[in-house]
């Protein structure tokens, strides 16, 4: 923790920021390009969203109050600027959201940054199925194994609604991989 706050400081004090800046994307561009993807399914589109992250951070970290973990509010930040990314890509093609992400998701095996079984494609596009929440719930959750508390911080929202998300994301992802399998 003390590391955390010996980074930040660095980070808002202009003599050392910039080089502050470059610690802290070595640290946490992997794990946030990760949960990016998840959200945007694509390589290239996760890419331009997680510069787009690293931007809002770096213009805005003075503004960071350690009310949070730093992660929890890079996190934040990453979450935003993929829901709004998918939001305006859906809207650019005059379709929903859940249409969109669907589409996305059929198009996964055709991406070359993809290398996985078929299992994992089945369980890609059962995710897309979800509702946004529940999407972003689950992959926290499930791939990125965050505890309710931190999950609670980054969507602002309570430990029940997110445990019920969680919940009835996994129920519908069963349904899907069964009938989709049988």
């Amino acid at each position: 923790m003390t590391e955390e706050i010996t980074l930040v400081k660095e980070l808002q004090d202009v003599l050392t920021k910039e080089r502050a800046f470059r610690v802290l994307i070595s640290q946490y561009k992997e794990r946030l390009y990760w949960h990016i993807r998840k959200i945007v399914i694509s390589h290239d589109d996760a890419d331009d969203v997680l510069q787009n992250t690293f931007i809002k951070i770096f213009r805005n970290i003075d503004k960071f109050k350690a009310d949070s973990k730093l992660y929890s509010w890079m996190y934040r930040i990453a979450t935003n600027e993929a829901i709004t990314f998918i939001n305006k890509r859906a809207k650019e093609n005059n379709v929903d959201i859940e249409e969109w992400q669907q589409e996305n998701a059929s198009s996964i095996v055709n991406d070359t940054n993809f290398s996985g079984e078929e299992i994992q494609l089945i369980l890609q596009k059962a995710i897309a199925t979800l509702p946004q929440k529940q999407q972003l719930v689950f992959n926290m959750k499930y791939f990125d194994d965050l505890k309710y508390t931190e999950i609670s911080e980054i969507l602002e929202t309570s430990v029940g609604g997110l445990k019920a998300s969680y919940h009835h994301a996994v129920k519908k992802i069963e349904e899907y991989i069964k009938s989709s399998v049988d």
